[in-house]
């Protein structure tokens, strides 16, 4: 039997339309938010909620996984011998929705308006998730239940809070998840209707810097000028890891960066941007800051960054409260592009804060996380594939494009599976993931399923 073409399986998911969002809307309405304690049973209704639907679009071994934390949901169809095997992943944990108060409708309660799905996880990553789920039920339907290649889903409950559990789960089972490339529906085309692969995704490197000053907190009247301050002193250490350009002063950090290649800036300078309203419209700043000379682009999709995401210690409350603080805490966050390798860019950053920590303050680092940046070759036999299916769906030339985000477990399967990774993301630039309002175009989610059908029916011959 031939595979199904592009029309056919637009007519299932028409024909199947109000099913397909019913469903996704029950999945949306469970409150599985990992970070949270008193959602952990929530977080097990929504893995067994996936692998029902597993199970439903025909896939066999599904089996929900227990781990330390939350669970994974694995499955399999397995019967097309010298066929490709494609690895689907996706999770089904979400963000907390706070704050409550700036959601116009409740945050797990699915609401269409204007043509969106506004709901937590409903791009990030539920609905593009679900897509791969439906892409599978739609080929079995129109293909007498079979197949056109060897499919394989690993889907997690804690992307959102680290995935510890996928990253212990996948070293251990190299075999059970051996594949050819992996499918992974969790980015964003770059504009509405406009095919984009992205191609290359920064690392991470999340630390908490640590200072101690005095032994308990001083007076500051008795001890003001005489004893260390420990937020001052952090503060005064973390200036000096960048200048005034944005340019990272620690050394040996960009001993590995990489400049993209001439056809690569070529393909991003050909993108609609226009920076006045990048600057107005998503920054909501005065200026773009980072190193002179460099376009957003390479800023934000090729060039390492070094951010402070908080810093706490001393007195923050109302009223005053003359204190030296004894101890003071900063987030703070590296993101790694190909080649910087996580183990080196730590030890350069322990070595730095050692050299540059301020008299009388003692320092400690500590490494909550760390993945590296990686780049997929575009010239892979799926990705060319995933390019023209994405062109022939959408209507128009697909554009490559770096993520500067991090999804880590990309990276876990270049270094533990040795394959690939076809990023094919339906969500838009302005979704608002992790954000209250957070919306999915309902169109979108329609043109993932087929598309997403599509690629494994082309794949698969």
């Amino acid at each position: 039997m031939p595979n199904a073409g592009l029309s056919a399986i637009r007519g299932w998911v028409e024909s199947n339309a109000q099913r397909l969002l019913d469903e996704l809307f029950s999945l949306i309405r469970i409150p599985s938010i990992s970070t949270l304690p008193e959602h952990k049973d929530d977080v097990a209704r929504a893995a067994a909620f996936t692998a029902d639907a597993l199970r439903n679009a025909g896939m066999e071994n599904v089996e929900i996984i227990p781990t330390d934390r939350h669970p994974l949901v694995y499955a399999d169809w397995l019967h097309a011998p010298g066929k490709p095997t494609v690895l689907c992943y996706g999770h089904y944990d979400v963000q907390p929705p706070d704050p409550l108060e700036l959601w116009e409708t409740p945050p797990f309660e699915p609401t269409i308006r204007n043509g969106n799905i506004y709901a937590r996880g409903a791009v990030d990553d539920k609905g593009q998730m679900y897509m791969h789920i439906k892409a599978v039920e739609a080929l079995r339907a129109l293909n007498g239940g079979t197949l056109p290649l060897n499919v394989k889903f690993l889907i997690e409950g804690e992307e959102e809070i680290g995935g510890a559990s996928i990253s212990k789960f996948v070293p251990a089972n190299k075999e059970r998840l051996r594949a050819d490339v992996a499918l992974v529906s969790d980015t964003s085309l770059y504009a509405d209707g406009i095919p984009t692969l992205c191609i290359g995704l920064r690392g991470l490197v999340y630390m908490e810097i640590e200072a101690q000053g005095p032994a308990r907190d001083l007076h500051s009247g008795l001890y003001g000028g005489a004893a260390p301050n420990a937020v001052f002193g952090l503060v005064e250490l973390l200036a000096k890891a960048k200048d005034a350009d944005g340019v990272i002063q620690i050394p040996g950090f960009y001993d590995a960066v990489q400049a993209p290649a001439a056809a690569e800036i070529e393909s991003w300078n050909s993108l609609p941007f226009n920076e006045a309203e990048y600057l107005a419209a998503e920054v909501g700043s005065t200026a773009i800051t980072g190193e002179p000379g460099r376009s957003v682009f390479e800023k934000t999709w090729a060039r390492p960054t070094l951010e402070v995401h908080g810093i706490g210690g001393g007195f923050t409350g109302a009223g005053s409260k003359t204190v030296i603080p004894a101890k003071a805490l900063a987030k703070v966050s590296v993101r790694l592009v190909p080649n910087q390798d996580p183990e080196s860019i730590v030890a350069a950053i322990k070595q730095w804060v050692a050299d540059n920590s301020p008299k009388g303050v003692q320092t400690e680092v500590r490494v909550l996380g760390a993945s590296p940046g990686l780049l997929v070759n575009p010239d892979h036999p799926a990705i060319a594939v995933a390019a023209e299916v994405f062109a022939e769906s959408l209507g128009r030339k697909t554009v490559f494009v770096r993520g500067g985000g991090s999804i880590p477990i990309v990276g876990e399967f270049a270094q533990q599976l040795g394959i690939p990774t076809v990023l094919m993301g339906f969500g838009l630039p302005d979704d608002g993931l992790h954000s209250p309002n957070e919306k999915y175009k309902l169109a979108n989610y329609y043109q993932g399923i087929s598309t997403i059908a599509h690629f494994l029916s082309r794949y698969g011959e």
